[in-house]
């Protein structure tokens, strides 16, 4: 059987017919275009596959939106560990006159940080005021570069007195007998504050607030 386009009376093709025959052509052609393959992949992907898939060995590259939500609890966590950490012998920090914060002169200070210019009252109270208030500033993401710069050098001088007093403790294989391992958290912490100097805030961050109000790269790109 032979078919022949649809005419309609007046002998001109029938628009209905070439209609539907462009309509059809049209997703002919987007089926076979890459795009619209890969949009189809896209919306049939499955948490499975993001699991098992390619995406398992993808780096994100761009960490905003979905993927910078995890900094947040990383970034609050971390401040309020380290006000935990400044506050030797009391709830603020720099308690004068306390067992703890005389401790720390006589078995940390003065042993090891001893060629430090001025009296180790001093650093004993930097080292506290750094990590209180910067860990305040640090956990609502204000002044966060700042603050996190001198949370890393204040735990790059932690890593210093608990290798210096103890070592590597047989860093990587070894087993610590008391189960103590002295310099790992505070090597921990440092790169914590190396990633937030580099990379700012985050979402949920006074930082973010007040760029969003004095930033003009909105205003340029338009």
């Amino acid at each position: 059987v032979q078919h022949r386009p649809a005419f309609s009376a007046s002998g001109g093709l029938d628009v209905p017919f070439f209609a539907s025959f462009s309509a059809s052509s049209d997703l002919g052609m987007a089926s076979q275009d890459p795009e619209f393959e890969e949009i189809e992949s896209v919306k049939k992907e499955t948490t499975w596959d993001r699991i098992t898939g390619p995406k398992l060995f993808k780096t994100v590259t761009n960490w905003q939106g979905i993927h910078s939500v995890p900094l947040v609890p990383l970034r609050i966590m971390t401040g309020l560990l380290m006000i935990h950490h400044g506050s030797e012998g009391g709830i603020g920090p720099a308690n004068f006159g306390t067992p703890e914060f005389q401790g720390f002169i006589d078995y940390i200070v003065n042993p090891y940080f001893g060629f430090l210019p001025g009296p180790p009252e001093l650093w004993s109270a930097i080292h506290d005021y750094a990590e209180f208030f910067g860990g305040a500033f640090f956990a609502i993401g204000f002044l966060t570069r700042p603050a996190a710069l001198s949370l890393m050098v204040t735990m790059w001088s932690a890593v210093y007195f608990h290798l210096a007093s103890n070592g590597l403790q047989g860093f990587p294989l070894g087993h610590v007998a008391n189960y103590s391992y002295d310099f790992e958290e505070p090597l921990l912490y440092s790169l914590i504050f190396l990633t937030f100097w580099f990379n700012g805030a985050g979402p949920l961050s006074v930082d973010s607030i007040i760029y969003n109000a004095i930033s003009k790269e909105d205003e340029e790109s338009s």
